[in-house]
């Protein structure tokens, strides 16, 4: 069999029950957005987890919003979805709760549905910290060796021995040492537009590395950030709205917000590509949603 899932930390947790529990062969990392395209190919021995529904697939957790983007599955379709505040809870849920997985599932929980502090930020630790090393958001780069390290350790080893790996610990020093240009390059490219923390990264050809959570301590007067960047090769501009974890005032619900423009999400984060030639005037139109509806 095979798992296909993002390779973010929720589709890391995913990984470990599964292959846990299942004979997993292969593990293919994608994003969301390449199964809503019909970019991957699914079969009948496939395992989805934390990306859209396919009908061709063996079984399927996700806890994103369905929207007209993705496929609704039938009833009796193999596997959870449902609101959640990670596919990990609904996968852990699944194979029976585990006792050995629950810090695991309630950390990533916490990472993926945003439920961060201050200090969660500012000094994370434990599952938090590797949560942001497997990020792609966090501008470390190719991470499919590494993603199948962790979930390899996961297995075996307590959160403490697994940050004490060698490939960890040097993408843990990397974010740290990045920190200042980080903050330098996010107050350059951020502008403050009502209630929304508006970082148009498209001047530069990689995202700089850095807590892609540090925008709302930067800005804590916003309650919504928006971040335009490059997508793959240049091919298409990528935007990703989320609500600030500081404060937590927004109205919008973002995965509904995103889907309308060919993306998806939950109601508190998403993202959406944007053709070349309509980013720019689809982009204003987004930032307009988001300070009309506060």
């Amino acid at each position: 069999m095979r798992l296909i899932t993002r390779g973010d930390l929720d589709g890391l947790a995913c990984a470990v029950i599964i292959t846990s529990r299942e004979e997993i062969e292969d593990i293919l990392l994608v994003h969301p957005q390449q199964i809503t395209d019909g970019e991957v190919e699914i079969g009948d021995q496939d395992i989805l987890a934390n990306v859209p529904y396919h009908p061709n697939c063996a079984k399927w957790f996700d806890h994103h919003l369905l929207t007209t983007t993705n496929r609704e599955p039938p009833e009796s379709f193999e596997g959870r979805f449902g609101y959640a505040p990670s596919a990990a809870e609904l996968v852990w849920d699944y194979y029976g709760r585990d006792p050995c997985f629950e810090h695991l599932v309630v950390e990533t929980s916490r990472f993926d549905s945003a439920r961060l502090t201050r200090e969660d930020v500012l000094d994370p630790q434990g599952v938090i910290l590797l949560g942001f090393t497997i990020d792609g958001r966090s501008g470390l780069g190719e991470f499919r060796d590494y993603f199948l390290g962790c979930c390899d350790w996961l297995k075996t080893q307590s959160i403490d021995e697994v940050l004490e790996q060698e490939e960890v610990k040097k993408r843990v020093i990397l974010l740290r040492q990045r920190d200042e240009e980080f903050r330098r390059v996010t107050a350059a490219s951020s502008r403050v537009e009502k209630n929304v923390v508006f970082t148009d990264l498209r001047s530069y050809d990689e995202l700089p590395i850095g807590n892609r959570f540090l925008i709302y301590v930067l800005y804590p007067q916003c309650n919504v950030s928006m971040r335009v960047h490059w997508g793959r090769e240049r091919e298409y501009v990528m935007v990703v709205v989320a609500h600030s974890i500081i404060n937590r005032t927004c109205r919008t619900n973002v995965g509904i917000l995103m889907s309308s423009y060919g993306g998806g999400g939950h109601v508190g984060a998403g993202s959406t590509p944007l053709p070349l030639e309509q980013a720019d005037e689809k982009i204003a139109e987004i930032l307009t949603i988001l300070k009309d509806t506060g």
